[in-house]
């Protein structure tokens, strides 16, 4: 029954940690972390991502233009960049050690302790790459509140909001992180009870015969 359960919670652990880590890396490349909407020309419509911004226009026109410079970018973009593609490398590195160390794969099928050992790193491998990708998301979305609520900008400059990206990068690390502590805690340690040795039987004391015969050990199946 226990068996079971573990097996399940790796299946479901595994596809948590693709599902976020197919997530995070969409996050990070769709221009969509920041939505601007002017008051002056209402048939526009910006997005700001980690490496460009685009306009889209009210005829499904999409115009993207790179930033360009990388020193140029607000501190916490720079952060951001580096950090989602940390969080990148750290899922697709933490599923292939995970993968490999499932029950269910003829890896290392003779060394149970092997795969735990595969199971528990993959799985904390994706706990750090849900940080790594929680973290930016955050600091990011922290940044655009304080701008949206700063009093010492006029009422009349328009102020940036959460873009889709910013919410599928919080889904996108928890299920991450989900993923890694279901993987890491299906790779406990079980101990199996193994069965005791039978008791070894001493051969019963030679008992003397009578005459004063005595059975030797080597020849007590003959009878003098």
């Amino acid at each position: 029954m226990a068996g079971g359960w573990w097996a399940k919670a790796q299946a479901g652990g595994i596809l948590l940690a693709l599902l976020g880590w197919v997530s995070s890396c969409v996050t990070t490349f769709v221009p969509l972390w920041k939505n601007l909407n002017l008051d002056l020309n209402e048939l526009e419509v910006w997005n700001m991502g980690l490496w460009q911004v685009c306009i889209t226009q009210e005829e499904g026109v999409v115009e993207c233009q790179a930033h360009g410079s990388f020193l140029a970018l607000p501190p916490e973009l720079r952060i951001s960049r580096l950090l989602m593609c940390l969080s990148n490398g750290l899922g697709l590195l933490g599923c292939l050690l995970a993968a490999l160390g499932l029950e269910g794969w003829r890896t290392c099928e003779d060394k149970p302790g092997r795969k735990r050992q595969l199971r528990l790193a993959g799985g904390m491998t994706l706990a750090v790459a849900g940080i790594t990708t929680l973290v930016p998301v955050s600091w990011v979305a922290y940044d655009t509140v304080l701008d949206f609520w700063d009093e010492t900008v006029p009422d009349i400059v328009p102020r940036w909001e959460f873009g889709e990206a910013t919410f599928l990068g919080w889904f996108a690390g928890a299920f991450l992180a989900a993923g890694g502590l279901l993987l890491a805690c299906s790779a406990r340690s079980t101990r199996t009870a193994t069965p005791l040795a039978p008791a070894r039987r001493q051969a019963p004391a030679a008992q003397g015969l009578p005459g004063g015969h005595h059975l030797h050990p080597k020849n007590a199946d003959l009878v003098i």
